[in-house]
């Protein structure tokens, strides 16, 4: 059984392959126009019959899903603090050198298919040798890069926005305004004015960067989805279903504290200081949409966003770390342990909001 973290990397790792596929279908009907579905120099040249176009596509489609296993799980992070230019710059030579690796591996075996022959004929070597000292060999190299540039480019973009807000502008899921029932979560960092005045804006910009990193295996383990970044403050979403079963939008929360307690030693010696956390929750119905002239943003809009915004600034006065709405609490699967706070009427709203503080043990 696949974990939700584990689910959501090939999820991200995927259109690496389709990336790749559909990149060398284009160039190789561009190759066939230009050529006439010639092979111009058969000494250096695998001739594309059946066997070797079959073997093409599932060579160009396994190099495209390791590009994006060797980005997303091993090289994600160790480029963070680079600037764009230079972060492609470093990666691209990287997997240049790994292209030309590959195709010592893989040329051999496609120039075999073409022949008709074992790996360990000679006439096999003598082609890969002749091919590896070829303009065949340079065209091959350019091709590649192209195959990079948009890889890294897909990488990035996805980076930047979230791979799932891109899924859905790819897609157009949210081009027309939808009504959907979302959970959300506004979690705000307690103390963040005192924090930052002693930490100083540059220290304090890579300890909330610190702060955020330990919350996302939490978020992703529990199916969250990061709304949106506010200073110290982070809204998580999830869709009702999701965020209900298994109790997994209150589990979001514990799984953040438990990851920041394993955590607070590395706080207390790079900072001198251990983040706490406060947090309100509430569950209705949004708006969601593509919007914007300039920039184009997918938004939540309805009266739940600004209830659960002003239910998280009730922690402070109840001294409590998490209080969801009753509404919420009613419609969990499993239970949990919760003190009753009664109902108040929030800013801005005519109707009375019963609120709960959950005990998270």
């Amino acid at each position: 059984m696949l974990s939700p973290k584990q689910k959501r990397n090939i999820s991200r790792i995927i259109p690496f392959g389709v990336i790749w596929l559909i990149t060398g279908w284009v160039l190789l009907l561009a190759e066939t126009v230009a050529t006439g579905n010639q092979n111009l120099n058969p000494d250096t040249a695998v001739t594309i019959t059946l066997p070797v176009f079959i073997f093409a596509n599932l060579a160009i489609t396994s190099v495209g899903l390791l590009v994006g296993l060797i980005e997303l799980v091993v090289l994600e992070k160790r480029f963070r603090h680079y600037s764009f230019a230079r972060k492609v710059g470093y990666k691209f030579m990287l997997y240049l050198a790994l292209m030309l690796i590959l195709q010592v591996i893989l040329f051999p075996i496609a120039s075999a298919l073409d022949l008709g022959a074992s790996l360990t004929d000679q006439i096999v070597w003598e082609k890969t040798i002749l091919y590896f000292q070829s303009l065949v060999f340079v065209n091959t190299m350019f091709q590649l890069s192209f195959h990079l540039i948009l890889s890294l480019l897909y990488a990035a973009i996805s980076e930047n926005l979230g791979h799932q807000v891109m899924f859905n502008f790819f897609t157009g899921r949210y081009h027309r305004p939808r009504v959907e029932e979302r959970i959300f979560m506004f979690l705000d960092m307690k103390n963040s004015t005192t924090i930052a005045e002693k930490l100083g804006h540059i220290r304090y910009f890579d300890f909330l960067q610190m702060y955020y990193d330990a919350m996302t295996d939490p978020i992703i383990n529990h199916l969250g989805e990061v709304y949106q970044y506010i200073g110290d403050e982070v809204v998580i979403s999830w869709k009702k279903d999701q965020g209900l079963k298994d109790n997994n939008c209150v589990r979001c929360f514990q799984g953040i504290k438990e990851s920041l307690t394993l955590m607070e030693s590395r706080f207390e010696e790079n900072y001198g200081i251990s983040p706490e956390f406060k947090a309100g929750m509430h569950v209705g119905e949004v708006t969601t949409g593509e919007i914007g002239a300039l920039k184009k943003e997918i938004i939540f809009t309805g009266d739940v966003l600004n209830t659960t915004a002003r239910i998280q600034a009730l922690c402070n006065e109840h001294d409590v770390s998490l209080i969801i709405s009753k509404e919420l609490g009613d419609q969990l699967p499993h239970e949990i342990v919760t003190t009753d706070l009664g109902s108040i009427t929030l800013k801005g709203k005519s109707q009375p909001t019963k609120i709960l503080a959950v005990e998270i043990v």
